[in-house]
């Protein structure tokens, strides 16, 4: 159980506001190449299928390093800014130009593509860890109590399901301005645009954080790796939200990388991944008060069950679009779209709550390192999701191509498709239900009769 609010203060509107536009940097830097760079790579540039997928996932291996350096390394700052805010400035500066760098278009094919792209996706992640990390570590420190952390963070969501729209709406149809497929040029031209918006989001969120409450543990934790390690592997609330985070994140990214060619060869028409974009967004901007009440009323653990059920649900009925046509397809995107709204905002508000009871429980201040963790752990373990779509591609028997020379893809590839786009993320979804049963951590007012302290 979390341990009694020593206050119950309000984050001031401006500064929730201030906070939660910086999600644009946190939802466009995952979803546009989550939803693009596989595409792009196996039709735009001839990079086999398995091997796009790998160059979509190895950067991450390197979050398992720079994400806990980065976290460690704002626990300790000291700065008028506090320890987060000047992290925040550095990602600014440099992660819009690494981001543009991946979309640039070299006059290369094949491996030599694929290095290039690796390359400048290794920048991204870099950068994107310097504003991520410390960025998500600020909720747990703004305030003690319990559900202002939820209302907190529907501002965040809110702003995460306007970023969405502009990564599945806005980043595609100017891909496809050029022509229904898109060209190298109108990609460079989305990757410009994705990358001023990154800017604008970023220094918002800098000087919107700048009257934000700081009510974490105000010594940082000295201990060396070994200690802090030590002290984490035994802190049972972490390394559930951890596993569970991954387990969810590993669905919605190979959903992500499925979607255009769930739209080109299942729907049939590669337009109409803005339009399943737009179901899956809509919920997202308009059921987070609902989200909230929920959790008020059955907890964050009965709220995250009935969110991952919709979401499943709504993945597993979307293997019958071959049946029912793209009206229907849509119809059960609209229902994932309901759950992946509950899913992402009880998610984010329980890491906040490991956060303020680690603070609580050891007085030290760890919110970089933990948060640093768990978003190494989980990016990378959701960033598979690329690579089982891809090896479940090229096990269709998937043949990767050049706009000049298009080619038709055999039944097999389109089923395969289709099975990675709703079978396998449906069944790992179910999954996250059992594993949410386990979660203990609760309100001091009111815990689960079954939940442990």
């Amino acid at each position: 159980m979390i341990a009694p609010a020593l206050s119950t203060p309000t984050v001031p509107r401006g500064v929730r506001l201030g906070y939660g536009v910086g999600s644009f940097c946190t939802a466009t830097v995952n979803a546009v190449p989550g939803l693009l760079l596989l595409y792009y790579m196996t039709n735009f540039l001839a990079v086999p299928a398995w091997l796009a997928g790998v160059v979509v996932t190895a950067p991450k291996a390197w979050d398992l390093i720079i994400n806990p350096l980065v976290g460690r390394w704002s626990d300790r700052t000291r700065s008028r800014m506090g320890p987060r805010r000047p992290w925040l400035l550095a990602g600014a500066c440099t992660l819009p130009i690494a981001f543009f760098l991946v979309f640039a278009g070299p006059p290369l094919t094949g491996v030599p593509a694929a290095l290039y792209v690796g390359a400048c996706f290794m920048a991204t992640a870099t950068a994107y860890a310097l504003f991520e990390v410390p960025y998500k570590a600020m909720p747990g420190e703004m305030t003690h109590d319990y559900h202002e952390r939820t209302s907190l963070l529907q501002w965040r969501m809110i702003f995460i399901g306007a970023a969405t729209a502009i990564s599945g709406v806005l980043a595609p149809a100017i891909v496809t301005s050029q022509g229904e497929d898109g060209t190298l040029g109108s990609y460079r031209l989305m990757a410009v645009t994705i990358a001023v918006i990154l800017l604008a989001s970023m220094l918002g969120s800098f000087f919107g954080t700048a009257r934000a409450p700081m009510t974490g543990a105000p010594e940082p934790d000295r201990g060396g790796w070994r200690e802090q390690f030590a002290a984490i592997k035994g802190n049972s609330p972490f390394i559930w939200i951890t596993a569970l985070a991954c387990t969810q994140m590993l669905a919605v990214s190979m959903m992500l990388a499925a979607a255009p060619y769930f739209a080109a060869y299942t729907i049939g028409t590669p337009a109409a991944t803005q339009t399943l974009f737009a179901a899956l967004v809509g919920p997202m901007l308009l059921t987070m008060p609902l989200w909230v009440r929920l959790s008020r009323r059955f907890d964050k653990r009965g709220a995250m069950i009935l969110a991952a059920l919709l979401f499943g649900g709504g993945t597993a009925a979307a293997v019958a679009t071959p049946l029912f046509g793209a009206v229907y397809a849509h119809l059960t995107i609209l229902v994932v779209g309901v759950g992946i709204a509950g899913v992402q905002l009880l998610l984010f508000s329980m890491l906040a709550d490991v956060i303020a009871a680690d603070a609580a429980r050891t007085g030290k201040r760890r919110a970089g390192v933990l948060t640093g963790l768990w978003t190494a752990i989980e990016s990378g373990v959701s960033s598979f999701g690329a690579l089982i779509f891809g090896v479940i591609l090229s096990l269709g028997g998937f043949i990767e191509s050049e706009p000049s020379t298009p080619v038709q893809q055999p039944d097999s590839a389109v089923t395969a498709v289709l099975i990675g786009q709703t079978a396998v993320p449906a069944v790992i979804i179910f999954v996250s239900v059992l594993m949410t049963l386990k979660y203990r951590l609760t309100p001091p007012d009111g815990p689960a009769p079954d939940a442990s302290s």
